[in-house]
C-alpha cells in the first residue's frame, strides 16, 4: 500500500456536494485525496463520532491520529467512502429537516434494512447505497 503524502493547498471537497459539482470534479478531488482538515469539518458535520468514523474507514485510531498530525491526504478509495458518506449526510437532512432527526434515525434499528442501525451499514458501499434508497422512498412517502 502506498504511503500517504501530505498535502499542502486546502481541498474544495466541502464544496463540491454543496454546490453539485460535475461528476469530473468529483473524480478529481478523489484522485487528489480529501485532507485531515477537510475531513475533520466533514466529521463535524456528520455527527459521526471519530470512532465511528475509523470503523468505516477500515483504519484504527492510531492512523487517524498520524493523518491528524501531519494533515495527511486519504487514499483514493477512503477519500470516495468520505464523500459518499458527506452527499448521504446531505440527502438525510434533506429528507428529515435537519441532520439531528438524520441522526436519530441511523442510530434506530430500521426493520426494512435487516433490523440493523443505518449507521451500522455505513461501512461498505453496499450498505450506504441500502440507506439512499431508503432516504428515497422516505422521501416519496414509501414506509421505511
Amino acid at each position: 500500500m502506498a504511503k500517504p503524502k501530505p498535502y499542502k493547498e486546502t481541498n474544495p471537497v466541502l464544496n463540491i456536494v454543496n454546490e453539485d459539482a460535475g461528476v469530473y470534479e468529483v473524480m478529481d478531488v478523489l484522485r487528489r485525496g480529501i485532507t485531515f482538515n477537510d475531513f475533520l469539518q466533514i466529521v463535524h458535520e456528520s455527527l459521526l463520532t471519530m470512532q465511528e468514523w475509523a470503523r468505516i474507514l477500515h483504519l484504527d485510531a492510531r492512523t487517524l491520529q498520524r493523518y491528524r498530525v501531519s494533515n495527511l491526504t486519504f487514499a483514493p478509495l477512503q477519500s470516495e467512502k468520505i464523500l459518499e458518506i458527506k452527499i448521504l449526510n446531505k440527502l438525510g437532512a434533506q429528507t428529515f429537516g435537519d441532520t439531528e432527526r438524520f441522526d436519530t434515525w441511523l442510530n434506530a434499528k430500521n426493520i426494512y434494512l435487516g433490523g440493523v442501525r443505518p449507521k451500522d451499514l455505513l461501512d461498505n458501499a453496499f450498505g450506504i447505497a441500502l440507506i439512499k434508497d431508503e432516504l428515497q422512498r422516505i422521501q416519496y412517502g414509501v414506509l421505511a
